[in-house]
């Protein structure tokens, strides 16, 4: 399997994608007439034989790709059984791992990661275990807005690749703003939506006294199937609106039921989004 960017970028350093730029490499791309300055051990000197004529041989340049996983890690994502959070963070670590299999240069960070937290840029196989070990220190609790974090990553992060984020987008102050800065940012973005499924299919009755994880602003209900239904519909809109957004931006939108094995939702759910293939 590979990572696919919808976008051609740029790599820094030679991997095993093809690019659409010619380059050095072991297969023939195309000719092209010599101009005074070339490589003359790229010169095809049996065409010059037939035809008197200098030619240069192209190549299909092999470049890598840059690729973010960027994991929400508010108090919120530390919610189901498995929590939200541990789910992004296997969904990164496999998604991450894949790119490492290409040669790809791999960034996993968390929303609320700084300069002296952030993760280093792995590559190749054998940085697996540093990938893992990085995962393993990532906790709930640092409860950054959506927007602070997407901008401080962007701050930290100047390469052009592909981005995931990967959040249940529970922010007070909304997605909005946050998606709009990241497509200033010229990535490639794909939007995981991590939800459990006690969110999705709530089984619940009774008085109830609800506490914001993150805030703790209180909230007393009375669970009814009326007020089940409004809760269910308040949620399918939510949803439908963040899907259309990021659709009518150029980004990717996938939702993500903890439920769903990882392995099924890489290979099955984004292999039909176009992230792998």
């Amino acid at each position: 399997m590979e990572l696919v960017s919808r976008k051609i970028f740029r790599g820094r350093m030679k991997g095993e994608r093809r690019s659409r730029r010619k380059g050095q490499s072991v297969e023939f791309a195309d000719f092209r007439n010599y101009v005074p300055g070339d490589d003359l051990r790229f010169i095809d000197w049996n065409l010059y034989a037939r035809l008197d004529k200098l030619f240069l041989k192209l190549f299909l340049e092999e470049e890598d790709l840059h690729f973010y996983a960027l994991i929400d890690n508010s108090d919120s994502m530390n919610f189901g059984d498995p929590t939200k959070l541990q789910y992004a963070k296997q969904l990164a670590a496999a998604l991450g791992f894949i790119g490492l299999c290409r040669a790809d240069r791999v960034r996993i960070e968390t929303l609320s990661s700084n300069k002296v937290s952030s993760a280093p840029t792995l590559r190749g196989r054998q940085s697996l275990w540093r990938m893992t070990d990085y995962l393993d220190t990532v906790e709930p609790g640092d409860n950054v807005s959506l927007f602070d974090g997407i901008k401080n990553f962007s701050l930290r992060n100047s390469g052009k690749g592909i981005l995931v984020l990967i959040s249940d987008l529970m922010d007070k102050e909304g997605y909005e703003s946050a998606f709009r800065y990241l497509v200033s940012q010229q990535l490639d973005v794909y939007v995981i939506q991590v939800l459990s499924d006690e969110e999705v299919h709530p089984n619940v009755t009774g008085d109830l006294r609800l506490v914001d994880c993150e805030d703790a602003d209180v909230t007393e209900i009375t669970v009814s199937k009326p007020l089940l239904n409004r809760y269910e519909r308040t949620l399918a809109a939510f949803v439908d609106g963040a899907k259309e957004f990021c659709l009518r931006r150029g980004m990717s939108y996938t939702l993500a039921n903890t439920d769903v094995p990882v392995d099924k939702l890489v290979s099955s759910y984004l292999r039909r989004r176009g992230l792998v293939r």
